[in-house]
């Protein structure tokens, strides 16, 4: 599978902080990778990096073909990004939102309308395409939001904490998307607090304190942490291992 993004002994340093501890995984492309970390873990730290907006201290990476350190400016044209703040204008429509982004996305004019009907399409906005952002339910505004980082077509799109604060039905119905988006050879790398989502992941990495605690396919996790236990969850395995972390 070839790696969309991969990193080899990523560092980020703040002065006499580690904030990120010589890291290293790669992700293929089509795959759903889950990040995991207590806050102050190093996730957004790390994820900073990834979307060329961070330097790294040491080490090295690349993401969708272009270097970490030399080509951050490529990057960010590369990828979509999704924040868990969904990085909307809430007195802007739906369809004066999507028009924005394709502006700041560059994209031809002419292929605007198609985009902004995929988006709407997407978001199942259509019938609401008129009507101011912060009118809508919250899991409307974050579909909008994830279309709006598709608008460009990334072939590799970052979610931070994409469904913190809304219902169990809601998220549900947002990993139905992104199992979609992947099955279409798009890379989605997605931190979450939720096993039950992390679950859905490939691949996990696991940071705690800046460093890499585990890696791999969630029962091959649960497994590595919990050799004894049968019975073991994600959530026991997580557990043990931030605590092997810290220690």
């Amino acid at each position: 599978m070839p790696e969309a993004i991969a990193v080899e002994n990523l560092t980020k340093r703040f002065g006499d902080f580690t904030a990120v501890d010589a890291i290293s995984f790669a992700v293929g492309q089509g795959e759903i990778f889950g990040f995991l970390g207590a806050n102050g873990g190093g996730k957004s730290t790390t994820i900073r990096m990834l979307c060329g907006i961070l330097s790294p201290t040491a080490g090295r990476g690349q993401v969708a073909g272009c270097d970490l350190t030399g080509e951050p400016e490529k990057i960010k044209r590369a990828i979509g990004y999704m924040s868990q703040k969904f990085s909307l204008y809430e007195d802007l429509t739906p369809l004066e939102n999507i028009r924005f982004y394709l502006g700041i996305y560059a994209v031809d004019e002419r292929l605007w309308p198609e985009r902004s009907a995929r988006v709407l399409e997407l978001a199942r906005l259509n019938e609401f395409r008129n009507r101011p952002t912060m009118e809508l339910p919250q899991g409307w505004r974050q579909r909008l939001a994830l279309g709006c980082a598709l608008l460009h077509e990334p072939r590799i799109v970052f979610l931070d904490e994409p469904t913190s604060g809304v219902d169990p039905l809601t998220r549900r119905h947002f990993w139905m998307l992104i199992h979609e988006l992947a099955a279409t050879g798009i890379t989605v790398f997605v931190t979450t607090h939720y096993m039950d989502e992390a679950l859905n992941c490939d691949r996990l990495a696991l940071i705690n304190q800046g460093r890499l605690v585990g890696q791999g396919a969630p029962a091959e996790i649960i497994r590595a942490a919990c050799p004894d236990a049968p019975e073991a969850t994600l959530n026991d395995a997580f557990l043990k291992l931030m605590a092997r972390g810290a220690a």
